[in-house]
C-alpha cells in the first residue's frame, strides 16, 4: 500500500510580494513585482528596479548566505568570467532564514522540447565546465545525499513508506551510496539542475542557463544524468533520449551509478511530495532502469 503525498511536507513556495518588502526594509531598495516566472518548482518572480531595468527574483529558504557565496554565487563569478551564458546576481540579502537573489534577466524563454540541435548546445555547454574549479578548492563539492536527507529535497522516508517499489529503491539508493564517496570527485562546474527547462533559447537556439542556486564543484556529467531526467518529464524530439541513454552508456560506473541513484532518489521523493499519486510510477519505472 502507498503512501498519499499529502501527508509529507511540500518545498514552500516564493511570496514574492513579501520578499521584495523585506528587500526594501533590509537593503533599501524598491523593486516592483510584476509577476511569476513559467515553470520552476519553488517559485521565481519577474520585479523591475527604480531605474526601469527588469531582473529575476528567487530565493532560498532556510540558507545562510555565506553558504552561497562561497558555492553558488561563487561559481557563477567563475562561469561569467569565461563568458559561459549565465545570469549575473545583482543583489543577495538575507532575509530572517532564508537568502532573497535578484539576478539579471537573460533573453530567452525555457526549453521545453529539446531538438538535436539544442542537445548539441546542451552537451557543448557542460563540456565547458570542464576544470574551471581547479583553482578554486574554496568551492564546496556536491554533497549526493545517498545516506541522509538533503536540505528539503532528497528525504528518503518517502520512499521508504511509499510501498514495495519505493522501499526497494530506497534499499538500492542506500546500497550505492555506501560504494561510494558521499560527495562528487572533480574539480568541473556542476550546475546540479541541469535540465531542459533551466535552459533558456532565443529564436529555437539554446542562449544561456539560469537556475544554479545549488551550483558546486564536482563532475559535470552528473548534469548530464539531470538532464536524462528533466527528459523523462515531457516528449522529446524523435531520437533525442535515446541519443543522450548512449552517451550515458559510455560514462564510467563510478561516475554513472551514484549519479543516477542521487537523481533517483531527488526525483522519486519529491513526486511523492509534490505530485499526483498517479505520477510517482512514472519516475520510478525510469530509476529502476539504472538500478
Amino acid at each position: 500500500m502507498t503512501t498519499s503525498p499529502q501527508i509529507w511536507t511540500r518545498t514552500a513556495r516564493l511570496d514574492a510580494d513579501r520578499m521584495a518588502k523585506a528587500l526594501h526594509a533590509e537593503a533599501g531598495v524598491r523593486l516592483v513585482v510584476e509577476g511569476p516566472c513559467p515553470g520552476g518548482e519553488t517559485g521565481a518572480a519577474y520585479v523591475r528596479w527604480p531605474d526601469g531595468h527588469r531582473s529575476v527574483l528567487t530565493w532560498r529558504p532556510k540558507t545562510p548566505i555565506e553558504d552561497l557565496r562561497k558555492g553558488p554565487l561563487a561559481v557563477c563569478e567563475v562561469l561569467l568570467a569565461q563568458g559561459y551564458p549565465c545570469p549575473s546576481t545583482e543583489l543577495a540579502v538575507q532575509v530572517d532564514h532564508a537568502v532573497v537573489l535578484v539576478q539579471e534577466l537573460l533573453a530567452g524563454t525555457p526549453v521545453r522540447r529539446l531538438d538535436h540541435d539544442g542537445l548539441d548546445r546542451a552537451l557543448a555547454l557542460n563540456e565547458a565546465q570542464a576544470g574551471l574549479l581547479a583553482g578554486r578548492p574554496d568551492v564546496p563539492p556536491v554533497d549526493l545525499h545517498l545516506l541522509d536527507d538533503g536540505p528539503g529535497y532528497c528525504l528518503h522516508e518517502p520512499l521508504r513508506r511509499h510501498g514495495r517499489r519505493g522501499r526497494e529503491l530506497e534499499r538500492r539508493i542506500r546500497s550505492v551510496g555506501a560504494d561510494h564517496p558521499r560527495h562528487m570527485a572533480g574539480h568541473d562546474v556542476v550546475h546540479h539542475d541541469f535540465h531542459q527547462g533551466n535552459l533558456l533559447a532565443v529564436d529555437g537556439s539554446v542562449s544561456g542557463v539560469i537556475d544554479w542556486d545549488g551550483a558546486g564543484r564536482g563532475d559535470r556529467r552528473f548534469d548530464l544524468v539531470t538532464l536524462r531526467f528533466g527528459l523523462h518529464a515531457d516528449e522529446q524530439a524523435p531520437g533525442v533520449t535515446s541519443r543522450l541513454d548512449d552517451i550515458l552508456d559510455g560514462l564510467p560506473d563510478d561516475v554513472l551509478r551514484p549519479a543516477w541513484a542521487h537523481m533517483s532518489l531527488r526525483m522519486a521523493d519529491w513526486a511523492i511530495r509534490h505530485f499526483p499519486p498517479g505520477d510517482v510510477g512514472h519516475w520510478l519505472d525510469l530509476a529502476e532502469q539504472r538500478l
